[in-house]
């Protein structure tokens, strides 16, 4: 791996090594760019992720200070974690699940679609699904997303068949083992898919996609490629034309460091991502940098999320197989006579005992709890997740009252449900129950939603400057040397998991900084 100088401002400097920032920092170095990433979390790998749910959340999971507000039932259940994000090389390419689906076309034209809705900062997006096609192909080419480029599916699990056998029965026709960026066999130098079950705590056989073992050596082969893992940044610099030159941190043994940079690209996350802009706050840029909107923080969205677990007669072994590899996608099509607007998909889950435990219903003890945890080899589960509104109220912002092991404040996630959102999850609880009563269930539960969920946002993508924070390639309004590289930048979330996107916008703003940069213009 090469080593750069503190010095050395011709460097692109990554703020996280996630799907946004890995897949980023390797488009760029082979290019022949250098590239400096500063990850605020350890090295991990295939052979210290540990199959424990417990274990494997204090490893991998951000835990460093963190509020919440709002009349969501996370601020009640959850109110020092709203999101689970990765603090880990890989970020949470770590623990996701590997659902890899495009946008719908009409999720680039929410603003135009579905017109003004009260309490909702709906955008149309500056760019089309056309727009991103060839690099959505990119995408699933380099993830090995099943279903594309000839790649099979994977197999189907007992709780898949479940979900299968009851869709099917109720005429759902978009019913499969998912477009996964997990291996179906084996491709890219790694194994298929062993169907362990232990997808969040880090996959064991390297078969689902992580830049911590995919995009990352690969840059580093290049020569081009320095990564400082527990590199925490707490501050973006500029100089007196405001054009940022680089960055303050905290290096792995809690000393402070500066590292300058021609260009600096944030991708930390939607929570992050705009705490960092706006602890970036100077006499130029009074409200935190890239902020003469004042949407930095704002619109953020988690998707409208929600489970089913259902009871059957004989074992399912939910748990076994394929976390997340089977949907049906019928419902995430736009259809307002269901009484909301945007769609939303119903995606196989299972969790361990610990977490089942936790999470099942939060603070809910006794014998209908007990029923549940004792039927736990019976059940099958399913996540639901689908479009939610943004709103500029939702917002992440600084709590002046809380500081982090550096001395930062910490962020606060303020988030309340938009009325669309409740009557989507409504109507997504009632069709998940009858899809496993159609299986044959004996009774079901619906879970709220959990802390861990997909964070989008904050950061926006806009054609007009004063309606979001970035350009239709995440260069910042303001300073054009300033990128944000991950979720931050969605107008809207759509009803699709987003890592897709957030690796297919990567690839797409790579070759955009490549060109800037042999131009001169940046």
């Amino acid at each position: 791996m090469a080593q750069f100088d503190f010095e050395d401002d011709s460097v692109v400097l990554v703020i996280g090594s996630g799907a946004g920032g890995g897949t980023l920092a390797n488009e760029l170095c082979q290019k022949g760019i250098k590239v400096v990433v500063l990850e605020a979390g350890a090295t991990q790998s295939n052979a210290t992720f540990i199959n424990d749910e417990w274990k494997s959340f204090s490893q991998l999971a951000w835990l460093d200070k963190r509020t919440t507000s709002g009349s969501w039932r996370v601020a009640k259940d959850f109110a020092g974690l709203p999101a689970w994000i990765c603090k880990t090389v890989g970020g949470t390419t770590t623990h996701w699940a590997g659902a890899s689906l495009r946008f719908q076309e009409h999720e680039f034209r929410v603003r135009s679609v579905y017109g003004e809705i009260k309490g909702a900062n709906l955008l149309d997006w500056p760019i089309t699904l056309q727009d991103l096609e060839p690099y959505y192909a990119k995408a699933e080419n380099k993830m090995g997303v099943t279903r594309t480029h000839g790649i099979p599916g994977l197999p189907g699990n007992n709780n898949f068949k479940v979900m299968h056998a009851g869709a099917t029965k109720l005429g759902y026709k978009e019913v499969h083992t998912g477009n996964m960026a997990i291996n179906s066999e084996p491709r890219d130098g790694r194994g298929r898919c062993m169907q362990l079950g232990f997808c969040f705590q880090g996959c064991k056989s390297g078969a689902k996609w992580s830049t911590l073992y995919t995009e990352i050596p690969k840059a580093e082969a290049t020569g081009n490629f320095e990564i400082r893992p527990q590199s925490h940044v707490s501050r973006i610099e500029h100089n007196a034309a405001g054009k940022v030159t680089g960055v303050i941190y905290f290096d792995k043994d809690g000393k402070e460091q500066r590292q300058k940079a021609r260009i600096v690209c944030v991708a930390g996350n939607s929570i992050e991502t705009p705490r960092l802009l706006l602890l970036s706050a100077s006499n130029l840029y009074k409200d935190g940098l890239a902020n003469s909107s004042g949407q930095v923080g704002r619109n953020y969205m988690r998707h409208m999320t929600g489970s089913v677990y259902s009871a059957f007669k004989n074992p399912v072994h939910m748990y076994k197989g394929t976390t997340m590899a089977g949907i049906v996608r019928d419902e995430a099509k736009n259809n307002p006579n269901r009484g909301f607007v945007g769609g939303y998909e119903m995606e196989t889950l299972s969790l361990g005992i610990p977490f089942m435990a936790a999470f099942l219903n939060p603070g809910g003890w006794g014998p209908e709890f007990a029923w549940w945890m004792d039927h736990y080899t019976n059940l099958a589960g399913m996540w639901l997740v689908g479009e939610d509104m943004p709103r500029e109220t939702n917002r992440v912002t600084l709590n002046t009252d809380v500081k982090d092991q550096w001395g930062n404040y910490a962020p606060n996630v303020h988030f309340d449900d938009h009325d669309n959102d409740i009557a989507m999850r409504n109507h997504a609880f009632t069709q998940a129950e009858r899809v496993h009563q159609a299986a044959g269930a004996i009774k079901t539960f619906r879970t709220p939603p959990y802390p861990s969920t997909h964070n989008m946002g904050t950061s926006r993508m806009s054609a007009r400057p004063q309606e979001g924070v970035v350009n239709k390639w995440g260069q910042t309004h303001d300073i054009a040397n300033l990128f944000i590289s991950d979720g931050s930048q969605f107008t809207t979330g759509g009803a699709e998991n987003p890592t897709l996107t957030i690796v297919t916008l990567a690839i797409r703003q790579a070759d955009y900084i490549a060109q800037q940069m042999t131009a001169r213009a940046i």
